[in-house]
């Protein structure tokens, strides 16, 4: 993708840590070395895990040009993020601040110039390309740049898609393990030390192996394609396709979804009875 264009992610869930032992305290709390975004003007996708290792929430987090720190995620987790990440604060010198609806976040799939005064600049790779969120306050009058185009609806969801990036309530439920998304490259610390479900993730990485794992799919365009369970050549349930693109590219459509470790090959049922085979990328 050459072009740059905006995608407007409207007014996230933002919890801001301050103090002293903000840093050591999350970082015993999320999957993310939180030490990698402080001084850098970036921001780090991170998982929040139970103890179990599985799924809670996946959230981003960033540092202030003061030193605070801010962990965000979708709109409706504020009161459960909070309560999750504060579960365990009891004698650290931290104060959190819910932020949430005082800021709107815009997203540049490319860099987009340098931020009006005021704006909160970080670098992104929200979209599997490198990119920049503008953090703008509620209070603030916004012109963006008039040669950047949205991005939305049915484009967005294309470009999610094409750069195999998982969707919470689609390819990202509570109670996965991170690793079968793939989160392992971009939102997991194996050096950091210990955190919440710390010792599961770790093992599942020495073992080498989950269960079934994120994939994208490649469906010709004369196929009627569906969510819904992808088949071997057997016709046994060997995964499951959680997200199709609305836009073709060419002759392909392309879809997310998961197929069972070891799985090389898989094939759609069309509405007709028929397996059609379904390219794995």
């Amino acid at each position: 993708m050459n072009d740059i264009y905006r995608i407007d992610l409207g007014h996230p869930t933002i919890l801001e840590f301050r103090g002293p032992d903000a840093a050591r305290f999350l970082n015993g709390q999320l999957t993310q070395d939180v030490r990698r975004v402080m001084g850098g003007k970036i921001s780090l996708p991170s998982c929040v895990t139970d103890a179990k290792g599985r799924l809670q929430f996946r959230v981003h987090i960033l540092e202030r040009d003061d030193g605070a720190l801010w962990v965000t995620g979708l709109a409706e987790w504020a009161e459960n993020l909070e309560a999750r990440l504060t579960r365990y604060l009891i004698a650290d010198d931290v104060t959190v601040t819910d932020f949430s609806s005082k800021f709107q976040l815009s997203h540049f799939t490319g860099s987009p110039g340098e931020a009006p005064p005021g704006v909160i600049a970080r670098e992104s790779n929200r979209y599997g390309v490198s990119g920049m969120d503008w953090w703008i306050s509620c209070d603030q009058a916004m012109e963006y740049p008039v040669d950047i185009a949205v991005l939305e609806n049915d484009a967005m969801e294309a470009l999610r898609i094409t750069h195999q990036i998982p969707a919470w309530g689609a390819e990202l439920i509570e109670g996965m393990l991170p690793p079968e998304a793939l989160l392992e490259t971009t939102d997991i610390s194996y050096t950091k030390g210990c955190y919440i479900g710390q010792e599961v993730i770790s093992r599942i990485k020495s073992a080498g192996k989950v269960n079934k794992y994120l994939t994208r799919f490649a469906f010709d365009t004369n196929i009627s394609a569906t969510l819904g369970p992808l088949e071997n050549s057997e016709g046994q349930v060997v995964g499951q396709v959680t997200s199709i693109s609305p836009l073709a590219t060419d002759t392909l459509r392309y879809a997310l979804g998961y197929v069972k470790r070891g799985v090389t090959a898989v094939w759609f049922r069309a509405a007709d009875g028929r397996l059609y085979p379904v390219a794995m990328s």
